[in-house]
């Protein structure tokens, strides 16, 4: 019965890791796309302010996924 419980606990927490996880990963790429598209509108309008936020969010957006990319390498080698 002790076993049993610490299963369900170890398993609810890999799960809310690996949903945190996904989630931070998704918010990641949903930066990405905000990023290209505010780039690609800069572009198209010539505006340099526009163009440069884009690519910022990109940076950041590619840092948020690295950072996911460590804590899940962090998580496997600890498990």
């Amino acid at each position: 019965l002790k076993f049993s419980i610490r299963l369900r606990q170890a398993v609810l927490t890999f799960n809310k890791e690996c949903i945190m996880s996904l989630v931070g990963k998704a918010k990641a790429t949903a930066k990405n796309i905000e990023g290209k598209v505010q780039e690609a509108v800069g572009n198209l309008t010539g505006d340099p302010k526009t163009q440069a936020e884009g690519k910022e969010k990109q940076v950041e957006a590619a840092v948020q996924h690295t950072i996911e990319n460590v804590k899940d390498t962090v998580k496997e080698i600890i498990d």
